[in-house]
């Protein structure tokens, strides 16, 4: 497996079209099986949520993904995780979690995100440890909790 030197910088407004195209190639797919909107303007509003928490995932200077992350208390939420189709299927997306659950862990704090029901990624939130902890008619409300034995 390769080992890949994964960097983050925050996202910036002149990578918003970088964002469409990503949102486009890795949601659209998802979002029809869902019968949710497709449209451009539907896509940038997603990715001009919580904005400020946006961080651009790249590999050798070059821009391969999307991270979300609102860092709360008690919490982390994981409001999106997207990787370009071209880089999945590498190990990076679990590597970016594993380094998330480790962050939770050490600071004590739990991680949470939705996924499409559509998604196929529900199964690789499961794998590093998520819980589905209920829904809503299009997505699954997932958990991450370290149990800490005593």
């Amino acid at each position: 497996m390769d080992v890949w030197e994964i960097k983050y910088r925050p996202a910036l407004k002149s990578d918003l079209k970088f964002l469409l195209d990503l949102r486009i190639q890795t949601m659209n797919q998802h979002l029809i099986a869902s019968s949710l909107p497709v449209s451009d303007e539907a896509h940038l509003q997603r990715i001009e949520y919580q904005f400020v928490h946006a961080t651009i995932i790249e590999i050798n200077k070059c821009a391969i993904g999307l991270l979300k992350v609102h860092r709360q208390a008690n919490n982390i939420e994981l409001i999106q995780i997207q990787v370009a189709p071209s880089y999945q299927g590498k190990g990076i997306g679990t590597r970016i979690l594993n380094d998330l659950i480790k962050e939770a862990t050490e600071s004590e704090k739990t991680i949470t995100l939705s996924v499409l029901k559509t998604n196929p990624a529900k199964g690789l939130y499961l794998s590093v440890g998520f819980k589905v902890v209920g829904e809503t008619d299009d997505s699954y409300l997932m958990l991450f909790e370290k149990r800490v034995s005593k």
